[in-house]
């Protein structure tokens, strides 16, 4: 019987939401693992779980096989990396360095290249959930660039702490990938925003309304798992603000130098960069839904409600570990009864108000879905591999999953272009003055789509 080759022991550094519950699944898994933290505090629930702490990146690579970071923003990453006491200094030929961050790919080849001198493999990692805060169980997938031996060394040590990975090519790919679909999300997250706002302010139950759109062609991960965040005016603790403004300043550069438009995409990056202006750079990220709130004076804010989530208001709940299973192995926690509206909702107008409104959404779901494919394609990207990406990210819709039947419904982009003229959507509004939508709004009144609603799925 062949005796199974030993496990490689790790070195971690940086130990905060995203790193923790990657940690904890290695070490469920049996691995060895040093960890370090500019906060030894973030540190110490892995200390209690077995893992060793060391005092500086260099000592934390120390002995190990595997080197993973996973920090905040691109200049952490260089600084844990490098000078006499960074990780490369204590790393051995031959062992293997992985970075989950989503960074400014520059600043990893840059690392790579200083590695590459030591013999020490790179690849860059950065990680997508497949399901909200997905990282708490393994639910997420790591879009893999750099050198593919490296990748094949550690190819299951990462698909331990996730579900699922990919190799895209060279350094710069994966960050590249990462960006295209935080580009989806991102999108959802601004215009499903301001489609709320004039739901409240056409009086549409909006928990109602989450129920609704989960079986409408406008689902997306957005609408459905992101919208509670708003709804409890938590914002959503697991990421920051500045990480979110980051992110969409580094879309634009790529897309500046692949030579692609984007234009709905410079409208989204121009929104998060205004919320990163007004608000606190360690707000929540979706504060941005907030700054349509405060245009509107309006308040998305439900009662006595708090998100399925321990990222929500909410900071001590906690999943069941019951999971539902898509057709294509996805998982996302089930959700508990109590958080179902239980509306019973029979104002046929608004239903048909509603129906274009997740129409609408869903019609900025392709826009943007065709923005991020002429990204990938740019990069060299095959159709086939784009779709895998996307549909393992968080960015996947009901639009992405069914691309050959579907077509926009323009009635409905009619009844929200005459709805978001009495309102301070400015998102939308930009949508309509470009043109985005690829064709001028119906010059006419609103037809059979607004007469007898919006058939969903």
């Amino acid at each position: 019987m062949q005796a199974q080759a030993a496990k490689p022991k790790v070195g971690f550094i940086g130990t905060g939401n995203m790193g923790r519950p990657l940690i904890e699944r290695l070490l469920n898994a049996g691995y060895e693992v040093q960890v370090h933290d500019i906060d030894p505090t973030h540190a110490r629930p892995m200390i209690e779980l077995g893992a060793s702490w060391k005092d500086t990146p260099a000592l934390c690579a120390n002995t190990c096989q595997i080197v993973v970071t996973c920090l905040p923003l691109p200049h952490h990453v260089l600084e844990n990396m490098t000078g006499e006491h960074g990780a490369l200094a204590g790393m051995a030929q031959g062992t293997v360095w992985i970075d989950t961050s989503t960074t400014d790919y520059h600043n990893t080849r840059h690392i790579a290249e200083l590695a590459r001198q030591k013999k020490i493999f790179s690849l860059e990692a950065p990680v997508s959930n497949l399901s909200h805060m997905g990282v708490d169980f393994a639910n997420v997938c790591f879009y893999i660039g750099g050198d593919e031996r490296g990748y094949r060394l550690s190819q299951v040590m990462l698909e331990t702490m996730g579900r699922k990975s990919f190799y895209v090519g060279e350094i710069g790919a994966g960050q590249s990938v990462k960006l295209l679909t935080n580009l989806l999300f991102y999108t959802a997250t601004v215009v499903w925003a301001e489609l709320l706002i004039i739901a409240r302010a056409n009086d549409i139950p909006l928990h109602w309304l989450w129920d609704y759109v989960k079986v409408s062609r406008g689902n997306c991960f957005v609408s459905n798992q992101l919208t509670p965040f708003i709804f409890d005016a938590s914002y959503d603790h697991s990421c920051t603000l500045e990480i979110t403004v980051k992110d969409t300043s580094l879309t634009e550069a790529l897309a500046d130098e692949l030579g692609v438009a984007m234009p709905l995409g410079r409208i989204v990056a121009q929104r998060y960069c205004q919320a990163g202006t007004l608000f606190d750079s360690q707000d929540n990220h979706v504060k941005v839904a907030a700054l349509s709130e405060r245009e509107n004076d309006l308040c998305l804010t439900l009662p006595n409600f708090h998100a399925p989530s321990p990222y929500g208001a909410n900071r001590n709940y906690r999943h069941s570990g019951d999971v539902v299973e898509d057709a294509l192995g996805r998982v996302t926690p089930t959700l508990a009864p109590m958080f179902h509206s239980g509306v019973v909702f029979t104002d046929d107008n608004k239903i048909k108000l509603a129906s274009h409104l997740v129409e609408f959404l869903a019609c900025i779901n392709k826009v943007i879905l065709d923005e991020a494919c002429q990204i990938g394609r740019a990069m060299g990207l095959s159709d086939a591999l784009i779709e895998q990406v996307v549909n393992w990210s968080c960015g996947p819709s009901w639009v992405a999953e069914h691309l050959d039947s579907y077509e926009p419904c323009r009635d409905s982009i009619a009844v929200v272009d005459e709805l978001q003229q009495a309102l301070q959507l400015p998102v939308i509004e930009q949508i309509f003055h470009q043109s985005i939508l690829g064709f001028p709004s119906p010059a006419r009144a609103v037809g059979h789509g607004l007469r007898e609603g919006v058939v969903t799925p």
